[in-house]
Parts: structure tokens; C-alpha cells; sequence
């Protein structure tokens, strides 16, 4: 049954304290038809709500709110008893609620799907500026009790429009990448508001020399195509003391004036093909060119120029450190806001190993510290022993949550592997599958409208993990409806 949504929202800012304050944010019946996109469409939805979230969850004083954007989709909605699925948005703008696998999920177990966008990012920031200041309450402590609460008052708000008290429809939560280790985070720390948590590719462990991010590239990449890349690197570091911006313009990145900077951007184009399941658009020509004694430096820029900037559309402005000091907020803010949370919480910082690196060895520890120090100020480190001991990194002890990972994917390394009680762990394999397989099949740049499994290399293996995805909550829903309320 199809249900519209209509909202009317009327909006008096004012500032306080340098805060964003949205006065009135009213939410009315999510049960009647929203507006929604075709079946073809990227989004499921587009069409922004708003929540009047607290700003500081650990002050008993400061009672300061801002206005964090949400998203709705009931077409599939079994109403009044059917699953609340709530997509958790990670580091970047929530544009919409994503036309991937959950949307599938959602009409298998007659569920609504619910989005909430991370605080500070998008249009969710509290303040005018991200000055380091101000980025204090960034951070996924305070974005676990944003879920919380906001959950909490969906729940209530549903009940008040069926007319019920007390009554808990099953909740299941999604992420991938940095919101795959938020899903998890959030069951472990708030069982009783989730039956369980699909945790895709979930970076549940921080890491301070991650070198083993570069150490799957090379297995990913295979001999042929890890030898042709770390000749590349040597040939550009040559290049770099001998004619230095002869060879940033022959990438297009001119700009990038920290030669750093520039390596840093070359290592992360490569990276980029096979987290996102496409390695042979970047190791054919590659291996080819190396083959034919063509210039391997020209070809690999024809990579990042025409693949990595291009049809991928990544920006330079990502790898500028001065680009990343501006403070005004805007659409392209992200950057800053991620290295923040990098900076503080939970490093991931990809170094080059210290044996068979294919990035500049010049990319270490070192540089991510001065990065933080230059664009955050003194001071900003990040603590990743605290943060593992706060969640347990891969050894989290929480339950009913759902760890998969892509064989191709380098941050499962991050993640959790290896199966435990109440906790089961994929890994996909196949040649292209990536960083959130599961969820947004393959290739997943640009983004497989709901998730298409036929685009994998083995799509048989991306279906048995979804399969079991299924299994499993299947029994923890129905678990949560025989008590009615949500399974701790």
C-alpha cells in the first residue's frame, strides 16, 4: 500500500552563541505518500525534513539545539507493524536516502526506510563556521546519541499519528564505511532501540600506521600491475626534483603546491579503482603501456585525469592543504569536516609500508601529523587507543550486528573478519568486489541502482552473503516482534 508524506515546515533562525538555532521544524503524519523518484531514479527520496537536535549530549547545561535534515520513504511501509529501516549517513552531504540493495530489503520485509544526516555535515551544521573551535562536538560519540534520540522521537511521533502508546516497531540499522562502524557502534551502545545492524565495510577499528591498506592494493593489484604502479611513483618523484611543475600540470593538479600533497592524491587515485570495484579500468592500460614501452607517467595521468577527476568527479581541492584551512561552510565542506574526525578519533592514516610501498615512502606518519597540526592547529591528535577501548575496535562486544566486507576492499582491514557468537562476518569474494558490495553492488562508482549483484565479476557470491544478510534479519525481526519491543 502506497502512503504520501506531506510536510510543512516554517523556519525563524536565530543565533545564539554562535549557534545555527531552528525554531520550528514540525514533522507531520510520515504516513501519507511522500514525493518519490521513479524506480530508475538514484534516490528512493529527496525531500527534506528536519529535527531539532541537541547540540552537546554530554552537558547538562547547554541546552543549545541546531537543525538536522532527514529523509523518508514509506512506499513499501506495512503498516502499523512493519520494520523501520534507519540508513545512517556518513562523512559527506545526505543528499537523499540511496536507491541501492536496502531498497530491495525494505520491500521483502514491507519496511520504511529513514535517513538521518550526520551532524555538521551537508546542511546539518550548527555553526556558521568550521573553525577548530567549533568542530569540538564533531564526533561520532555525539553522532551516536544524534541516532538515539532521534530515533526515540520518530518512534513517539509514529505512535501519536496511529494513535498507540508504548508500542515499538522492529528497528534495523545500515551503514557502510565509516557509517557501517557507526551501525555497528550503535547496537553495541544502544541495544534496546535495534533489533540489530548491517555493518558494511564497516572501519570499526581505528589505526595509526595503517600499512596494511596498501598491502591488500598490492595483493588486489597483482604482480603485473603493483610493479607498473610502484615504477610510476619512482618515475614522479623523479620528476618532482627535476622538473617539478611540468609534471603536476601533466596531471592537472598544477594547484597542489605541497609536493605531498600531489603524491598523496596519486596514491588515492589508484586506491580508488579497486575500493570501488573497477581495477581493471585502472591496471589494462596500465600493464599494457608498461608492455608496449609507452610513457607510463602520461598513461597513469590519463588515469587520473580522465577516470579519478573526471568521470568519478573527486576534487583537488581534497589534497590541498590550504584548501582545507577555509573555514566557511558550503556543499564542499566535507573534507575538512572527515579530516577533522581523522585528526581527533581515528587516524586510518595510509602510510606507505616500510617494504614493496607503491606510495611515495614520503606519505608516512609524519605527514598526516603535520596536515592535522597545519590545518587544525597545535594540539589536534588523534587518540585511537581511546577509541578502541571505548568500542572495542575488532574485538567489539556488541550483538546482532552484521560485519561484510569486499576481498578486493583495502579498509576491511579496518574492519571486523573473522566470525564470532552473535556476530557473523562476510568477506565477498571476487575480482570487483569493493568497499560496500553488498549494499551497492558492482561497480559501485557511479552507484548500481538497487545494488545490482549481475555487475560483479561473481554476482553468485554477492547473492549467498545477501541471502544470509536476509537470514539473519529475518530472525532478529521476528524476535523483536514476539517480545515487542526491541531484542537486547
Amino acid at each position: 500500500m502506497n502512503f504520501v508524506c506531506v510536510l510543512l515546515i516554517s523556519f525563524s533562525f536565530l543565533i545564539c552563541h554562535g549557534v545555527l538555532f531552528v525554531e520550528s521544524h514540525r514533522m507531520f503524519d510520515p504516513l501519507l505518500k511522500m514525493k518519490t523518484s521513479n524506480n530508475n531514479s538514484k534516490y528512493l527520496s529527496q525531500y527534506e525534513l528536519w529535527f531539532n537536535q541537541t547540540l552537546d549530549h554530554f552537558s547538562p547545561t547547554d541546552h543549545r539545539k541546531f537543525g538536522q535534515r532527514y529523509y523518508e520513504f514509506f512506499d513499501n511501509f506495512r503498516k502499523p507493524d512493519g520494520p523501520i529501516f534507519l540508513k545512517i549517513c556518513g562523512e559527506s552531504s545526505c543528499n537523499g536516502i540511496p536507491n541501492d540493495y536496502t531498497s530491495v530489503l525494505a520491500k521483502k520485509f514491507g519496511a520504511a526506510i529513514i535517513s538521518l544526516e550526520h551532524r555538521y555535515y551537508g546542511k546539518s551544521s550548527p555553526f556558521k563556521l568550521s573553525t577548530t573551535k567549533n568542530l569540538r562536538y564533531l564526533s561520532s560519540k555525539q553522532a551516536l546519541f544524534d541516532l538515539a534520540v532521534f530515533r526515540q522521537y520518530y518512534q513517539d511521533s509514529l505512535n501519536a499519528k496511529l494513535n498507540r502508546s508504548n508500542v515499538e516497531n522492529p528497528w534495523f540499522v545500515f551503514g557502510v564505511s565509516y557509517s557501517g562502524a557507526l551501525s555497528a557502534w550503535f547496537r553495541l551502545k544502544f541495544p534496546h532501540l535495534t533489533c540489530g545492524s548491517l555493518a558494511s565495510s564497516a572501519v570499526v577499528l581505528a589505526v595509526y600506521n595503517f600499512t596494511e591498506f596498501d598491502k591488500q592494493i598490492g595483493v588486489s593489484a597483482g604482480p603485473d600491475c603493483k610493479a607498473t604502479l610502484q615504477n610510476i611513483t619512482k618515475l614522479v618523484e623523479k620528476e618532482l626534483d627535476t622538473n617539478k611543475e611540468a609534471v603536476k600540470a601533466l596531471f592537472g593538479a598544477a594547484e597542489l603546491k605541497n609536493d605531498a600533497d600531489f603524491l598523496y592524491l596519486l596514491a588515492d587515485a589508484a586506491v580508488t579503482a579497486f575500493q570501488y570495484g573497477n581495477p581493471d579500468m585502472l591496471c589494462t592500460p596500465l600493464v599494457q603501456a608498461k608492455k608496449g614501452g609507452k610513457d607510463l607517467v602520461n598513461a597513469y595521468a590519463n588515469f587520473v585525469k580522465d577516470y579519478y577527476l573526471g568521470s568519478l568527479g573527486y576534487s583537488l581541492q581534497t589534497y590541498d592543504q590550504q584548501y582545507l584551512k577555509n573555514t566557511t561552510l558550503s556543499e564542499d565542506s566535507s573534507d575538512r569536516l572527515w579530516w577533522f574526525q581523522v585528526c581527533t578519533e581515528v587516524a586510518y592514516f595510509q602510510v606507505a609500508p616500510s617494504n614493496d610501498s607503491m606510495r611515495s615512502s614520503k606519505i608516512d606518519a609524519r605527514y598526516h601529523l603535520d596536515l592535522c597540526k597545519n590545518v587544525f592547529g597545535q594540539g589536534v591528535y588523534p587518540d585511537v587507543d581511546a577509541t578502541n577501548i571505548y568500542y572495542g575496535g575488532t574485538k567489539i562486544a556488541g550483538s546482532k550486528i552484521i560485519f561484510t566486507n569486499g576481498s578486493q576492499d583495502p579498509w576491511r582491514h579496518a574492519s571486523k573478519q573473522t566470525s564470532s557468537p552473535d556476530m557473523p562476518s562476510y568477506i565477498i569474494k571476487c575480482h570487483n568486489c569493493g568497499h560496500g558490495s553488498d549494499l551497492r553492488g558492482c561497480p559501485q562508482s557511479p552507484l548500481s541502482i538497487e545494488g545490482n549483484a549481475q555487475n560483479c565479476s561473481s554476482p553468485d557470491a554477492v547473492q549467498k552473503v545477501r541471502q544470509q544478510i536476509i537470514d539473519h534479519m529475518d530472525l532478529w525481526i521476528s524476535q523483536c516482534k514476539d517480545t515487542d519491543k526491541s531484542c537486547v
